[in-house]
C-alpha cells in the first residue's frame, strides 16, 4: 500500500484544499510509495527536494530526482518543465561502482 503524505500548509503558509492556478501538487515516487506536495509553480525544485530527502531520513547527495526522463539538478521550476497539476518525480538511489 502506498505511503500518502499529503502537508496541511504549504510552502507559503497556505492552508490547503484550494487548487489555485499558481500551484500544483506534484507526486514523488520513491520505492513505491507515494508522497505528495503542494508547491507554487515559480518555485526552484531543490526545495521540495530538501523537503523530501529530510522527510525521509535520506542523503540528498545520494538520491536522483527524474522528471520525464530527464534528471533534476533543483534549479529548474515547475512551470519552466511545463509540470501540470498530479505530474510525478521519481526518486532512485544512485549507485556508484560495478564491476
Amino acid at each position: 500500500m502506498a505511503d500518502q503524505e499529503q502537508p496541511t500548509k504549504n510552502e507559503g503558509g497556505e492552508t490547503g484544499g484550494e487548487q489555485s492556478d499558481n500551484h500544483l501538487n506534484i507526486k514523488v515516487n520513491y520505492e513505491g510509495n507515494e508522497v505528495f506536495f503542494k508547491i507554487k509553480k515559480t518555485t526552484p525544485l531543490k526545495k521540495l527536494m530538501e523537503i523530501f530527502c529530510k522527510r525521509q531520513g535520506v542523503n540528498q547527495d545520494q538520491m536522483r530526482f527524474v522528471f520525464d526522463g530527464n534528471r533534476l539538478t533543483g534549479t529548474e521550476t515547475a512551470e519552466q518543465l511545463d509540470m501540470d497539476d498530479q505530474d510525478t518525480i521519481d526518486v532512485l538511489v544512485q549507485q556508484t561502482g560495478g564491476f
